[in-house]
C-alpha cells in the first residue's frame, strides 16, 4: 500500500506536535475572577467551587499578593454583601467592598495590575435580579441609570475596565455616555454581549449569593436556543461603544464565539464560567479525568473557536502548576 500523505508523521512525538501546534494556551490572555466580601469576615472557600474563595476586602490586598507574584496581573472583581435592597444601594456606595479593593490594589500596583469589575445589580438587590423591579417585571430603562452610576463609581475608584453583565437593552450606550461626560474617556468597556440564560451559573450564584428570589432571568438573558440573535446584540454593543465583546458561557457556545470572531473588529472574550470550572473539579475528584489535560483541552477549544481572551477560574492552577509551560 503506497501512501503519500500521512498526517500521523506530524503527530509522532511531543516535540513535533508542539512544533506544528496551531495554537498555544497563553496565560497572558486570561483574566482571573475574584469574589470580594465585606470586611471583618474570614476567607471562605466556596463549596461548589473548590479552590475559589470569598475574600474579605480588608484582607484582599494581602491575600492577592501571592497570586500577583505567581503572575496573575489581570483580574475581574465581584462583590458579596449582606445588606441588599430594592435600589441596589450598595452598588455605588463608598462602602462597597469591590470599590475599596480597587483603591487598595491600584495604590499598590498601579498599571502593573489590570482591574476589571462586574457591573450588575444582582449582587446588591434584595430580589437577586440584575435590574430594578417595577410592578412584576424587570424595568429596563430605570435600571440603565443605576448601572451607569455604579460604573462611574467603580471607575472613580480606579477600575481600568468595567464589565456590564446585566443584559439590559442600551446599557453600553448609557454607560459610555456617562463616562465620557465625566471625562473618563479611556475606560475600557468589556460588554457581556451574548450572555445566555444558562444552567452553568449555579456555582457562581453560590459564590456571589445572587440567586433570584423569584422567577428567573430569561426575560433579559439570552435564550440558549438562539444563535443569530447574538449577532444583533453584537452589532448594538459595538455601535454603543464596547471595546471588548464577550460570549458567556464558553464551552456550550463555541459556535457563537466563532460568529463573533468573524463579525467583530474588536477583541472577543469568552467566560469559562463557574459550572464549567466545577465540572472539571468534579471529574478530577471522581478520578474520571486528569485535571491538567482536561483544563488545557477546554481552554484550547475556546481559543480555537476564536476567543482572543478568556476569563477563567483555572488561571491560578495553570500558573502554579506551570501547565502552559509544557
Amino acid at each position: 500500500m503506497e501512501l503519500i500523505n500521512r498526517p500521523r508523521r506530524l503527530r509522532r512525538n511531543g516535540i513535533i506536535r508542539d512544533l506544528v501546534a496551531e495554537l498555544r494556551v497563553n496565560p497572558k490572555k486570561m483574566i482571573m475572577p475574584y469574589f470580594v466580601s465585606e470586611k471583618g469576615t474570614n476567607r471562605i472557600e466556596i463549596g461548589s467551587m473548590p479552590g475559589i474563595y470569598r475574600d474579605p476586602e480588608d484582607q484582599f490586598l494581602e491575600l492577592f499578593k501571592t497570586d500577583f507574584d505567581l503572575g496573575i496581573n489581570k483580574i475581574m472583581l465581584f462583590g458579596v454583601v449582606s445588606t441588599k435592597d430594592d435600589k441596589a444601594s450598595l452598588a455605588d456606595n463608598p462602602s462597597n467592598p469591590v470599590m475599596r479593593a480597587i483603591e487598595q490594589l491600584k495604590n499598590e500596583y498601579g498599571d502593573r495590575l489590570f482591574v476589571a469589575t462586574d457591573i450588575c445589580l444582582c449582587e446588591y438587590t434584595d430580589s437577586g435580579h440584575c435590574g430594578l423591579i417595577k410592578g412584576d417585571r424587570i424595568d429596563n430603562d430605570s435600571t440603565l441609570e443605576r448601572l451607569a452610576e455604579m460604573a462611574l463609581a467603580h471607575v472613580r475608584a480606579g477600575a481600568d475596565c468595567i464589565g456590564p453583565s446585566d443584559m439590559m437593552d442600551g446599557r453600553i450606550g448609557m454607560i459610555r455616555e456617562t463616562l465620557e461626560e465625566a471625562d473618563f474617556k479611556d475606560t475600557i468597556i468589556m460588554a457581556y454581549t451574548a450572555k445566555y440564560a444558562s444552567s452553568y451559573y449555579g456555582p457562581f450564584r453560590d459564590a456571589a449569593e445572587s440567586y433570584p428570589q423569584f422567577g428567573d432571568r430569561k426575560s433579559y438573558q439570552m435564550d440558549f436556543r438562539n444563535r443569530r440573535e447574538a449577532l444583533k446584540e453584537l452589532q448594538l454593543d459595538l455601535e454603543e461603544g464596547a471595546d471588548i465583546v464577550m460570549v458567556k458561557p464558553a464551552l456550550a457556545y463555541l459556535d457563537v464565539i466563532r460568529d463573533f470572531r468573524e463579525q467583530s473588529p474588536e477583541p472577543v472574550a469568552a467566560y469559562n464560567v463557574s459550572g464549567e470550572y466545577s465540572m472539571v473539579k468534579l471529574m478530577v475528584r471522581e478520578t474520571l479525568a486528569p485535571e491538567k489535560e482536561l483544563v488545557m483541552e477546554n481552554l484550547s477549544a475556546i481559543f480555537r473557536a476564536g476567543a482572543d481572551l478568556i476569563l477563567t477560574y483555572h488561571l491560578r492552577d495553570i500558573l502554579k502548576n506551570r501547565w502552559a509551560d509544557e
